[in-house]
């Protein structure tokens, strides 16, 4: 039975990225949590490399998209770009829970909870879900896997996780409306406002954002107009 699991998993992760292990054993790795036995290594050092590669992946191409942006808000930026409520929301859409080897306390009960949650709150609940850690780190895990199974390489990991590239173009309309409006792939996707404060207001459109362009990252969502 476990076998036929990890079979799906396999096709599973391949449809979603399409990628294919090479070292399957690693995949089994990243889906086996620290409670279970150790007759295999779990993934709570994968998930720690995978939360450092997602950082960094992402920290890169902020660099780049927005090199009129400071260290600051390039950090302002980055925080909100990765969080665990967004990774848990991208580990339920495509059940990547039911293929976890582990044995946590009302784990069921848990995922349940919070996917009921998220019908609440369909795009972020600003802290007012309180998401299992264990689902964020599932997707750092996988994220961590893929990095070791294609030679540590980033480039050939940010592709397959974003599969879909995406053209990022935030607009500066602050001195004249106090918004910033963000742009992906040349569509309107949100919005952020502050009369107080130009940061917050292009920091705020940024994550109004986030929702769309982390599905893309990770997954294969068109990104829709707004």
């Amino acid at each position: 039975m476990e076998e036929q699991s990890f079979q799906q998993l396999e096709r599973l992760v391949e449809e979603i990225t399409g990628y294919k292990f090479k070292n399957p054993d690693l995949l089994h790795q990243a889906f086996t949590h620290p409670s279970v036995p150790q007759n295999w290594a779990s993934n709570d050092r994968m998930e720690y490399l995978g939360d450092s590669i997602l950082g960094l992946m992402i920290a890169k191409e902020h660099y780049f998209a927005y090199p009129d942006l400071s260290s600051e808000d390039l950090t302002d930026l980055r925080s909100v770009n990765v969080d665990t409520e967004k990774l848990a929301r991208a580990a339920i859409k495509y059940n990547l829970q039911d293929h976890l080897r582990c044995q946590i306390h009302l784990f069921k009960e848990q995922v349940e909870e919070f996917r009921s949650a998220t019908l609440e709150y369909p795009l972020n609940s600003l802290g007012c879900i309180n998401p299992p850690k264990v689902l964020a780190d599932i997707v750092e895990a996988l994220i961590g896997a893929i990095y070791i199974d294609c030679n540590f390489s980033i480039d050939i990991t940010w592709q397959l996780c974003q599969k879909n590239k995406l053209k990022i173009h935030m607009v500066d309309n602050w001195d004249k409306t106090g918004e910033f409006e963000c742009f992906v792939d040349g569509k309107s996707v949100a919005k952020g406002k502050s009369s107080q404060n130009k940061d917050t207001a292009r920091n705020r459109a940024a994550y109004n954002a986030y929702e769309l362009v982390i599905e893309n990252l990770l997954m294969k969502t068109p990104v829709k107009d707004h």
